[in-house]
């Protein structure tokens, strides 16, 4: 069911793209501010130390191959991604090539809300708002790329719907592969690590004033409270 709700919100990001509604950058902005400070808060606080206690050395291995795994299909094969509205014209293949990135990256967002259900619900509640933060700009990103690489309405919003369809995938196949059920956390914690300090951070960390700072610190806080919330 969490899954499924974040898996919406893929959609919904694609939705306020193809549908013209106006969309406006500002909260586009706050929003990835607030998610990246909760996402590096949850997996520093928790799925990291959560994964090392279960795991070891190996696990932190494991989530220093999800940070890089992230890299090397959203950043090395995928050069053009950034987080937000595309709004110069690129071709198919930096759209193609973006969406296998993202796939990859949605896939592990459905393996951390399976994993993080496995430790306990207050650890997969803090998982899933976590990724669900991101899940809208996301939606967005991969839509308004395929827009602007020429493809219809409905190409975009298929895209973003793969985008849900892979966190689902992520869900069902931790709970019958043993690596993910194993590794999963660990991986997890690398990938969300990324997607909020190598992927979100560097949207906004170069934009004046001082909305986007308060705003990160505010999603640090909200893990906090969250975390009191989820534990009583």
């Amino acid at each position: 069911m969490y899954a499924l709700i974040a898996a919406s919100a893929n959609v919904l990001g694609a939705v306020a793209v193809t549908s013209r509604a106006r969309w406006s950058m500002r909260a586009l902005d706050t929003m990835v501010a607030l998610s990246a400070g909760f996402m590096i808060a949850v997996s520093l606080g928790e799925l990291l130390p959560e994964a090392i206690q279960r795991g070891g050395r190996t696990a932190a291995f494991a989530a220093l191959a999800g940070y890089f795994l992230v890299h090397l299909t959203q950043h090395t094969f995928a050069r053009h991604f950034h987080f937000g509205e595309e709004t110069h014209e690129v071709n198919s293949a930096v759209s193609a090539s973006a969406l296998v990135g993202l796939l990859l990256h949605t896939f592990f967002d459905g393996v951390a809300i399976a994993s993080g259900f496995d430790v306990s619900p207050a650890l997969g509640f803090l998982v899933f708002m976590a990724i669900l933060l991101h899940k809208l700009p996301e939606g967005l990103a991969i839509s308004s790329l395929f827009l602007a690489a020429g493809a219809g309405r409905r190409a975009a919003l298929g895209a973003a719907a793969a985008l849900g369809v892979a966190t689902m995938a992520g869900v069902l196949l931790t709970e019958y592969l043993t690596g993910l059920r194993e590794m999963g956390l660990a991986i997890s914690a690398g990938v969300t690590l990324y997607v909020a300090a190598s992927n979100l951070v560097p949207e906004f960390q170069s934009k004046a004033g001082w909305r986007l700072p308060v705003s990160f610190f505010v999603g640090c806080g909200l893990y906090f409270a969250a975390r009191t919330l989820a534990v009583t």
